[in-house]
């Protein structure tokens, strides 16, 4: 990993946690909106070798979609103007954002919660590295862009499009939910050797006094261009 890529990951690590946490609120009980649908252990790292720790080596499959063409390598770089999830039904445009004065990341305010944010201190999606794009679970009005996140499968495409007209399409490798004291920021934030995308929301169960408790990661890489 790059000297630049480590200081960024150093900075990054834990700051989206705390900004997703304790910016959105779970309306729950009698005229709320239910909870939000959170990852089944079938659909995190398998335990063992190339389990978790090792996302390089999770053998999902998927068939590339008519149009597109396989990508063994990497992409050039591009800024991502949208993100689309046809398992999830969500079709949303991107922004990206970096860290604020206080190291906290900086994400998508509460009135364009359909919006996802990307972090531009990274690498963008399809390049070599690993690429984040962040969204909001709710809101005070209900359920906003990443709401089903934790619903994805392993074998789910994501889309990710770029201002350059290519479209990178990602296979999900991996659903997890980490609580906020144990986030493992090496396996989310960490340099495989290949273009990654990570999707983060927030999960993990929710406090009235503390926010949401924790984050569900989505772990996926590039297989194809469209």
């Amino acid at each position: 990993m790059r000297t630049a890529d480590k200081t960024a990951n150093a900075l990054l690590a834990g700051a989206l946690a705390t900004a997703l946490a304790t910016t959105v609120w779970l309306l729950t009980g009698p005229g709320g909106h239910p909870d939000p649908p959170q990852p089944s252990a079938e659909q995190g790292f398998p335990a063992g070798p190339g389990g978790e720790g090792d996302p390089g080596r999770i053998d999902a499959r998927a068939e590339i979609p008519a149009g597109a063409t396989a990508v063994t390598g990497s992409l050039p770089p591009s800024t991502p103007i949208g993100v689309r999830i046809p398992a999830i039904d969500v079709d949303a445009p991107t922004v990206g954002y970096g860290l604020g004065p206080d190291g906290s990341l900086e994400i998508p305010p509460e009135d364009k919660s359909h919006l996802a944010g990307w972090y531009h201190g990274g690498v963008t999606p399809g390049s070599e590295g690993t690429a984040l794009i962040a969204g909001h679970v709710d809101d005070a009005d209900g359920p906003a862009v990443f709401y089903d996140l934790g619903a994805l499968r392993r074998g789910d495409l994501v889309e990710v499009a770029r201002a350059d007209g290519r479209t990178a399409l990602f296979l999900v490798d991996a659903v997890e939910v980490f609580g906020r004291e144990m986030f493992p920021d090496e396996l989310v934030y960490g340099h495989t050797g290949r273009p990654e995308l990570r999707l983060i929301t927030c999960g993990g169960g929710f406090s009235h006094s503390q926010g949401y408790l924790g984050n569900v990661v989505v772990f996926a890489h590039l297989i194809g261009q469209a």
